[in-house]
């Protein structure tokens, strides 16, 4: 059977001599803001529905993406308000019964993380949902919804509020539940929080998603996290499945305070990383001393591909995200793989005695 060509723009030209390239420049000269610098992207977006249109698929794919386009529009557009804003996600069983003490924990996190400024994102709803917002209140609370035949309805603090937003595919929930998160917490639940720890997991495994903390709570006197990360030690670890490393991706706690303290530390001196083409960066609040650079050659020298660790100011490769200009940056050659490590690397430059010394002697 001979060989041919999916270009079906191509055909279009062929058939109609319309070009349609020329008509979504035009397209986009008039829709997108002048000199915005995502101009390309978007005629690459509407370029792609035009070759499923060309390609006429059948009406389920044309619904699936449609849904998607939308949820994601108004997702984005929901989510600007709350841009700067540290966030925690938080899951758990939405079937945690209000006297149980993992209800009464999760309310305590959902205060303590608003005393320090953090938003709370939930399922929105009940159970430890609920609990986690109660806590937190409106202002600090975020639901991202899930519409279903039962159990859909949000929680009473985020219902009917501009701190809601519910999705129709599981699939984009789950982006925005990690899209938004500085930091995730997982509590004892059913398949669905399993089915979040285990992605969260390895995307932040497999460097698709940022390194954040990974905070597991339950009772002091709680099996469930114990015997998980039982089974994960004794059956991926031992047998190879996982870098030994990688359980360092997790930590569990027995008290909102830990959990809390847990994730504060974590933006101590870290604030955030990216990757500038083949370089990774790590934003920090405070420079390092000249024995902590030291040391960072001499104890994570295997994070690196070639070279070794430079500090240094601001990068002009960076002048889309200017608000971050006056941090300074730890940038190397970062293998991508050993995210575990890289976990270590986090820990160590959050120890004060690491930073440099202000002139005013702080």
């Amino acid at each position: 059977m001979p060989y041919e060509t999916d270009d079906y723009l191509s055909r279009h030209y062929q058939t109609t001599g319309i070009d349609l390239g020329d008509e979504l420049d035009k397209l986009v000269a008039i829709s997108v803001p002048p000199g915005s610098p995502n101009q390309a992207l978007y005629r690459e977006m509407l370029m792609t529905v035009v070759r499923m249109a060309q390609a006429d698929r059948n009406r389920w794919d044309a619904k699936i993406m449609l849904q998607t386009l939308r949820e994601m529009e108004n997702a984005f557009s929901m989510l600007e308000q709350f841009k700067r804003r540290r966030k925690v996600t938080v899951f758990g069983s939405a079937r945690t019964q209000p006297d149980h003490p993992l209800y009464l924990l999760a309310r305590d996190l959902g205060q303590l993380l608003a005393h320090h400024e953090l938003m709370t994102v939930t399922g929105a709803g009940a159970g430890i949902m609920a609990a986690a917002h109660e806590g937190a209140g409106l202002e600090h609370s975020l639901g991202l919804n899930i519409t279903l035949p039962f159990e859909q309805r949000a929680n009473d603090v985020v219902h009917g509020t501009g701190n809601l937003l519910s999705f129709h595919f599981f699939f984009l929930r789950k982006l925005f539940f990690v899209k938004e998160a500085d930091a995730l917490v997982l509590f004892p639940g059913g398949f669905g929080t399993l089915d979040e720890a285990l992605e969260v997991l390895t995307l932040i495994q497999t460097g698709k998603s940022p390194i954040v903390p990974v905070v597991l709570v339950d009772v002091a006197e709680g099996r469930y996290w114990k015997d998980a990360l039982h089974f994960m030690r004794e059956q991926l670890e031992e047998n190879g499945y996982i870098l030994p490393s990688d359980m360092r991706l997790l930590r569990l706690v027995n008290s909102a305070e830990e959990a809390v303290v847990e994730i504060t530390h974590f933006y101590r001196n870290y604030h955030s990383s990216r990757w500038l083409k083949e370089i990774f960066a790590i934003r920090m609040n405070h420079a390092l001393n000249a024995h902590a650079l030291h040391a960072l050659h001499e104890g994570f020298g295997d994070l690196c591909l070639s070279g070794g660790f430079v500090q240094k100011p601001y990068c002009e490769l960076e002048s889309d995200e200017p608000e971050f200009c006056h941090l300074t940056r730890l940038t190397f050659h970062f293998n991508g793989r050993d995210q575990g490590r890289l976990r270590e690397l986090i820990d160590f430059i959050n120890l004060p005695q690491n930073w440099q010394r202000e002139a005013n002697g702080h």
